[in-house]
């Protein structure tokens, strides 16, 4: 009860941040495409908070690190659905055939940081030392997921 509880938390979080997240009111929120940019903008925030305390750049603070695991554990909930058919191409989108052509692969991908994520909010890092391995096992998600899943910058 405890995990849908703070999935639910973290999504409703989520979905406020990604409303105001500068887009003016204008984006097209029924459109994939716009709303997975969001979410990845979102999840690219989160990762530069937690990727800040790891490298040293910032003070370790538990609540920061909560809230960023809880960000992209909201991120993970819905993503994989912000991908269906016919939303391979436009608006400029870096999201690789192999998503389409490996789908059972990126649902994968997905549920794994889900799973990671929501690992490390349990974990509740007191402190840097450990946070250091939950952190580690979420980012390594990314970088993964990224390198067969996401086209490079053109």
């Amino acid at each position: 009860m405890k995990k849908i509880l703070t999935a639910a938390i973290a999504a409703t979080t989520f979905a406020g941040a990604a409303l105001a997240g500068g887009h003016g009111g204008t984006a097209d929120l029924g459109e994939p495409i716009v709303v997975r940019k969001m979410m990845m903008g979102q999840m690219g925030k989160a990762m530069g908070h937690l990727a800040a305390m790891a490298k040293g750049e910032t003070a370790y603070d538990a609540r920061v690190a909560d809230a960023a695991f809880r960000t992209m554990a909201s991120v993970a909930l819905g993503f994989g659905s912000q991908f269906p058919e016919g939303s391979e191409t436009g608006m400029e989108t870096r999201a690789s055939a192999a998503i389409w052509s490996d789908r059972d692969g990126f649902d994968a991908a997905v549920a794994k940081l889900l799973a990671d994520a929501t690992v490390a909010i349990d974990a509740a890092p007191a402190d840097a030392a450990a946070f250091g391995p939950v952190f580690g096992a979420v980012a390594s998600n990314c970088s993964s997921c990224h390198e067969t899943y996401r086209l490079p910058r053109s």
